[in-house]
């Protein structure tokens, strides 16, 4: 027997090292209990569930744990080199692999110098590689006065660009005003690429009332939704004149859908996401000093989030990622005008997702769509996301129905500060594989695996 590949290749049945079967694998095709045929590090086959292993394979039954494909997470701001304190790529991927991430995208800011040049992207790289445990794409950064190094850098393999409105909290990684997007993005659009943008309004942002001292109201009524929707609605325009890529970082306000939904009905193609501090917490629930809770965008009202899960179940909200933007604790002031803003959640964003998305009647399929599939479709990353013939061996064993109570202490980021701290969440990670290798076991994570991860050539 041969097992026949996607790309034409030919795999021997004995060539398969590894089994991996589950009374539940989440594949395309739904949830059934299947047997995963694991050869050089890449799936060959999902063959039924008693499928005998091959001589010298190595089985591992995971009795009714849940066998998804590892999770990508596109949105994570590694801050290294240069901001190490914050996080960094050890921390960062340690955190990933325990929580059942088994690809990132690091983010161009926070990191000194930004990856803005090839030059940048060469040092981050060359810090990443030494300290991987699961694979690493990057995305550029489109800023003022840098359009003739974006070529480069889509040639140099990063993902795609980013690029603020407005200003970005780190003065290395300045907005770009609107002639300088328009520049950018045509620039972009000229060799195929993809502009990822934090979408608020600066003229809206300035003239709401400055958030001053530790009530979350007075932060809430600082970034109205209403400059989320017109610097959508700006950027729709925008790529709709050039036929540009546009995707929609950390989608807040749920107000924005409707211009979403009419843009792609008219051609204009736009991809969003949204994180899981949007669909998990509200502002309802927020303490006041409780800086934690600080991001921008902000966690919106109960009724905003809820319209949140209608986009994402009707196909509107592409991906699930988790904006993963760490600080030290006394960045964390109760002042939240002066306090930094980003949630961490990097090892978090499965179980949180999970324990909201089932008690509205979602499936373990669905967060695979949106936290897997989702997010490798986004960069094009067609060897993962998904567990299917062809696809890189990356796994998380989940048990669905075991719960566990946040301690932040027992989380592997540099700097233990979550809006999670105390909550009981569903989903308990027993494991992560990359590659057919395990990389986490009961939250510990093993030695460095990860490899750097570039544009696929045809993109």
């Amino acid at each position: 027997m041969r097992i026949h590949e996607p790309e034409g290749e030919e795999v021997s049945v004995s060539d398969v090292e590894l089994v991996l079967r589950s009374a539940k694998v989440v594949t395309p095709d739904g949830t059934h209990p299947a047997s995963v045929l694991v050869a050089d590090g890449r799936i060959v086959a999902v063959a039924p569930y008693g499928t005998p292993a091959p001589d010298g394979a190595r089985v591992e039954d995971f009795g009714d744990d849940v066998l998804l494909p590892g999770l990508v997470d596109t949105h994570v701001h590694v801050n290294d080199p240069g901001r190490t304190a914050w996080e960094g790529f050890a921390s960062a991927t340690r955190a990933a692999a325990a929580g059942g991430v088994t690809t990132l995208v690091d983010m161009p800011l926070n990191s000194v110098p930004p990856t803005t040049t090839v030059r940048a992207l060469e040092a981050k790289r060359a810090v990443a590689r030494r300290s991987a445990h699961v694979d690493i794409g990057f995305w550029g950064g489109a800023v003022p006065g840098n359009v003739a190094d974006l070529r480069p850098l889509h040639d140099a393999g990063v993902l795609g660009f980013k690029a603020f409105l407005l200003p970005s909290g780190v003065d290395e990684f300045p907005p770009l005003a609107p002639d300088q997007l328009e520049t950018a993005l045509r620039e972009i659009a000229g060799f195929g690429g993809l502009l990822i943008v934090h979408a608020e309004d600066p003229q809206l942002i300035d003239g709401a009332p400055a958030p001053v001292g530790p009530r979350y109201a007075d932060f809430l009524a600082s970034r109205p939704r209403a400059a989320e929707n017109e610097a959508i609605a700006g950027l729709m325009a925008l790529a709709r004149g050039l036929d540009a890529r546009i995707h929609v970082l950390h989608l807040s306000s749920a107000d924005a859908l409707p211009l979403i939904a009419a843009a792609r009905r008219e051609g204009v193609r736009v991809t969003v996401e949204t994180c899981p501090h949007f669909l998990t917490l509200t502002a309802e629930e927020v303490p006041d000093g409780a800086t934690e809770f600080k991001c921008c965008p902000p966690i919106r009202e109960a009724a905003n989030q809820d319209a949140l899960w209608v986009g994402l179940a009707a196909g509107e909200i592409d991906c699930v990622v988790s904006d993963h933007s760490p600080c030290t604790a006394d960045l964390k002031v109760d002042d939240f005008g002066r306090a930094w803003g980003g949630i961490s959640s990097l090892q978090l964003g499965l179980p949180a997702v999970w324990t909201a998305a089932r008690r509205r009647g979602h499936t373990l399929h669905d967060v695979a769509r949106w936290m897997s599939t989702g997010p490798a479709a986004l960069v094009g990353l067609d060897r993962k996301g998904a567990i299917e013939a062809g696809r890189d061996a990356d796994f998380a064993v989940l048990a669905p129905d075991e719960t566990f109570t946040v301690d932040p202490t027992a989380l592997h980021h540099r700097n233990q500060v979550t809006a999670y701290a105390g909550r009981t969440l569903y989903g308990v990670v027993r494991s992560t594989w990359l590659r057919g290798r395990k990389i986490a076991d009961h939250g510990a994570p093993t030695e460095p695996t990860g490899r750097l991860l570039e544009r696929p050539s045809r993109l």
